[in-house]
């Protein structure tokens, strides 16, 4: 899985320093709570009309489906994302395409 700042560097970060800057081993235990987060966000966002309601419903709805997805063994975390955060974006933005990226918005 690429990083959220991949692209900056021309060579691969070292292991322990990409270690050092991962919180994935402990914080994928709260996948539930990051994904009903991002959840309320989309929501507030169209709200604030950020994104459209429309936009809201796609996020909600893919966030969704990757919550049920971990619940049920069939998407497993990588170990290799920075976070959980992250893992969940990107996970989103493969399946509902660019949209997913709003979420990262405010």
């Amino acid at each position: 899985m690429e990083k959220m700042w991949a692209g900056r560097f021309e060579k691969a970060l070292n292991k322990e320093a990409d270690d050092f800057n991962s919180s994935i081993h402990f914080d994928c235990k709260m996948y539930k709570q990051d994904i009903k987060g991002s959840m309320e966000h989309a929501a507030m966002l169209a709200a604030c009309n950020i994104i459209t309601e429309n936009e809201s419903l796609q996020i909600i709805d893919g966030l969704q489906t990757v919550l049920d997805d971990i619940e049920s063994g069939a998407l497993l975390i990588d170990e290799n994302a920075e976070d959980i955060h992250m893992f969940v974006e990107a996970v989103l933005t493969e399946r509902i395409g660019d949209v997913g990226k709003k979420l990262h918005t405010a």
